[in-house]
């Protein structure tokens, strides 16, 4: 035993993913003492701008949004009592196809080596018991999520360390009932047509292959309003739009895959922290 705080590290790709996947978890364990890292991976700079203009538009500067970004991901932080900020600031890729995957300073360009190295060199710091982050296909599919996830397996075996490792899911039984909150509260969306039917069927695991599922209900207020502070991108509108009651419904559940440990501790499992503490 040593004096060193428990430490979970969260590497994500834009700012806003925080909130998203492991808002609750981030802000239940801050509450109980842990040090809460979060790496942030790219600037965010492909995200929407001011009034909603996309990437690509007239008016939309990857500049500006990014320098938004991080002023949002400044209050999201506070909001869920994060204790360490580590930006990356790589250029955020965009979505699978769009030009900017090819720009040589995105994310999506920079070799794995070169961003292991510098992950590395954080969890050398702050030394993480637990690490989270997404899996192979960065969940569904956006380039930054699979190159955090690639920076982050490979910065693992740059160092000593022996983190309970752990990627974010979802589980298969509730993925139909979120389509239907989405198109309930996310206005004029239409029908999916059955080819994006079936990818989303697709996302996350069968309910049997969970191995975490940790109740973050009492922390929902504080990931509503962490996302609330993401309010200048669209995707998160129909998440502010639920209300909290609704939103801690849907979202006080958070859910993961174990895939490294040496605890030893059983699964399925209610705590990132299980045989640590």
């Amino acid at each position: 035993m040593t004096d060193r705080p428990l430490t979970l590290m969260a590497v994500h790709a834009h700012p806003d993913d925080e909130a998203t996947g492991t808002g609750g978890v981030l802000a239940r364990y801050a509450a109980e003492g842990i040090r809460t890292v979060l790496v942030t991976c790219t600037d965010g700079g492909c995200g929407d701008g001011p009034g909603g203009v996309k990437p690509g538009e007239p008016g939309h500067d990857p500049a500006a949004v990014a320098r938004m970004r991080r002023q949002e991901l400044e209050a999201s932080c506070e909001v869920l009592k994060i204790s360490d900020l580590e930006m990356l600031d790589y250029a955020d890729s965009g979505m699978t196809g769009w030009a900017s995957n090819d720009a040589p300073d995105s994310f999506w360009q920079t070799p794995v080596e070169v961003g292991a190295a510098r992950l590395a060199e954080l969890m050398r710091h702050y030394r993480p018991d637990v690490v989270v982050t997404y899996d192979e296909n960065g969940f569904y599919g956006h380039p930054d999520h699979i190159q955090a996830h690639r920076i982050t397996m490979a910065a693992l075996e740059l160092t000593d360390l022996t983190p309970k490792v752990y990627w974010t899911t979802a589980p298969r039984s509730q993925m139909a009932r979120f389509g239907e909150v989405m198109r309930e509260f996310g206005g004029d969306m239409p029908e999916p047509d059955p080819a994006e039917a079936a990818a989303l069927a697709e996302i996350g695991l069968p309910d049997d292959e969970i191995t975490t599922w940790v109740d973050t209900t009492p922390y929902s207020d504080q990931k509503f309003d962490a996302l609330a502070a993401h309010a200048s991108q669209g995707e998160n509108i129909f998440f502010l739009r639920m209300g909290k009651d609704r939103f801690a419904d849907l979202m006080g559940t958070e859910t993961f895959l174990r895939v490294r440990d040496t605890t030893d501790a059983p699964t399925p499992e209610n705590d990132l922290f299980a045989g640590l503490r």
